[in-house]
């Protein structure tokens, strides 16, 4: 795995703690930074400020997209992939949009049901093609 596929991954991972704990991602990320036990690159510092800066917008954007799903109802994993990589779809100019969605669909398909590497990709996409009206 490439070191911004691991990024990525550990973004993740503090993501989805931070939702079942209650906690504040940047909190969780703080702890994990301390610990450096695996240590914290900086995208993925990047990856959760940018969540949490943007989180209003990327869940009413999710929200919106994810026709019949609403966020309560999709599995947590999914929902915090498609956070990370709506973050990173629509404000990280890091990264060429297809290697994004490739990345996301991929921890998707690592990580969750049968069903949800055919999800994150609609949605992804649909914000690719939709991405200059959709950043405010």
């Amino acid at each position: 795995m490439s070191a911004r596929g691991k990024a990525r991954r550990r973004a993740l991972d503090i993501l989805f703690e931070a939702e079942a704990r209650d906690r504040s991602p940047l909190d969780v990320m703080a702890e994990r930074i301390e610990r450096a036990d695996p240590p914290v690159n900086e995208y993925t510092v990047t990856l959760v400020e940018g969540v949490t800066r943007h989180l209003g917008r990327i869940d009413e954007l999710i929200s919106t997209y994810a026709e019949g799903w609403s966020m309560e109802r999709m599995p947590a994993v999914d929902r915090n992939v498609l956070r990370g990589g709506t973050y990173e779809m629509l404000w990280s100019t890091e990264v060429p949009e297809g290697v994004v969605i490739s990345e996301w669909v991929h921890l998707a398909g690592e990580l969750s049901t049968d069903e949800s590497p055919q999800f994150v990709n609609g949605i992804l996409a649909r914000f690719k093609q939709l991405k200059p009206s959709l950043v405010l």
